[in-house]
């Protein structure tokens, strides 16, 4: 048997540690870009945060000694903007200089955002000061013990049986719950959420006064819209119970805990979005909509000036370092410098796909849902430039603040059944009786959606809406 060797090339493709660490820091949140460049700080003394020093002005990172948005604001105007009229600058600078705050390198607008409190930690705080320390236990269980809607998952019996306490005690503290905001929280049923909401509005001067006794007794009934069973039970009219349901269906919320919006007040039983981070800001400039990424206002990272120094030394002939400190060196200041290229990278990605959606769904900016054109990952990318897979990384988690305020998932650019999410709503809103899911489908087709009754009822349950025949 004859044995030969051969040099064979071979082309393979294979993914770079660079471009690993390029595709992790992509996918970070603005959050999670935080506790990362934090852990990459503690960690590689090469790695140093730079002072990113907010302009007076308009709040935009001054680079060099000159802020670039007001230096341009006043070549195009030929004033400064320290001389504008005071009106004017007041609507500019108002979310800088209403709040007494030292203008140092270390000031983060983003710091004047109250911080959130979480609903056990509002709840612990509450209930520490309305029961005694010795409670405390029966307290802790007892919140530990709240769904993710705010309903309580165990029994009184249980409760007594591990703290070994009477059972007036435990409903004692349990009612001392049940009075905090959100209203309906630590209930053990819907039916017992529904009545505790509907004394917390009797209290706000807000009621119907069959409104209690109607959920109390037929709430069974209610669901099968039963109403003259009801009526004749009661001795009322039908329209007076149809009236009592419709103040219980526009008032109450059945998931008290989603009612929470982790602020220092809060009025009301509706859910509330509680504070998200937004990685983008879209806003309304006097140029037009303006574009920035959150972390070129928080992050500024340089690489560490002793070490380039030592850099430079140990490559010099003649100094005499020896190979475990050249390495040391060379490879702490190659990942300092690595770690930065794929900060700025992520920046201008996220920059670039921005400016993009901007100006392709500037419509739905300016005039809401309703003018939200269809776009995919694909096409984005086509027109971009950028790999879709990159386009997916830099969108997947993160959220956009848009100019009218509110927060959204980067993924709502290409959620195209948003807009005609909107319009049912709109027609349910609206609906002089309860409209099942073909008469809206049938409806859709005037506002030229063509959609099966099939669809109309999962974006209705996406909408957290009831069907006709309990609504």
């Amino acid at each position: 048997m004859e044995m030969n060797q051969d040099q064979v090339q071979v082309l393979q493709q294979r993914v770079s540690p660079r471009l690993i660490a390029a595709n992790h820091i992509l996918e970070l949140s603005s959050q999670e870009l935080q506790d990362a460049i934090a852990t990459e700080i503690d960690e590689n003394p090469a790695l140093d945060m730079v002072d990113v020093s907010p302009c007076a002005t308009c709040g935009q990172p001054i680079e060099g000694d000159a802020c670039p948005r007001c230096a341009k604001k006043q070549e195009e105007t030929g004033s400064d903007p320290a001389m504008m009229d005071p009106t004017e600058q007041y609507l500019e600078n108002v979310a800088w200089n209403s709040t007494t705050v030292t203008r140092d390198a270390d000031f983060d607008p983003l710091t004047l955002i109250a911080a959130q409190v979480s609903l056990e930690e509002k709840l612990l705080m509450d209930l520490g000061a309305m029961v005694d320390d010795e409670d405390m236990p029966i307290v802790e269980y007892l919140v530990g013990s709240l769904d993710t809607d705010g309903y309580l998952r165990c029994s009184t019996y249980e409760v007594c049986q591990k703290f070994n306490v009477d059972p007036e005690k435990v409903e004692e503290i349990i009612g001392a719950l049940q009075s905090l905001d959100p209203p309906g929280i630590g209930a053990r049923d819907v039916q017992e959420c529904m009545v505790l909401q509907l004394r917390y509005l009797e209290a706000r001067g807000e009621r119907n006064p069959l409104a209690i006794p109607l959920v109390e007794n037929h709430l069974e009934d209610l669901g099968k819209h039963k109403f003259n069973r009801i009526a004749t039970d009661m001795g009322v009219s039908p329209g007076e119970v149809e009236d009592a349901w419709e103040f219980v269906k526009t008032k109450l919320n059945p998931h008290p805990a989603q009612g929470f919006d982790g602020s220092p007040t809060r009025s009301g039983l509706r859910p509330t979005q509680g504070f998200v981070m937004p990685d983008v800001i879209i806003s309304n400039g006097k140029d037009g909509i303006e574009v920035e990424v959150i972390e070129s206002r928080r992050f500024g990272l340089s690489v560490n000036g002793m070490y380039q120094q030592l850099l430079m030394q140990a490559n010099q002939s003649g100094v005499d370092y020896s190979a475990e400190e050249r390495d040391h060196i060379q490879h702490y200041v190659s990942r300092a410098k690595m770690f930065i290229a794929n900060i700025n990278q992520r920046r201008q990605t996220m920059q670039k796909i921005t400016d993009f959606l901007v100006a392709h769904q500037r419509d739905f900016l300016l005039h809401g849902v309703r003018h939200l054109r269809p776009l995919t990952r694909a096409t984005l990318a086509e027109q971009t430039g950028i790999h879709e897979s990159t386009v997916s990384r830099a969108t997947a988690g993160k959220y956009v603040m848009l100019p009218n305020g509110e927060v959204i998932p980067f993924s709502n650019f290409f959620t195209a059944s948003l807009s005609v999410k909107d319009v049912i709503k709109d027609m349910i809103s609206n609906e002089q009786r309860p409209l099942t899911d073909q008469e809206i489908a049938t409806k859709l087709k005037d506002h030229g959606y063509s959609l099966a009754r099939r669809t109309v009822a999962k974006y209705r349950d996406q909408l957290d809406i009831l069907p006709s025949s309990l609504r």
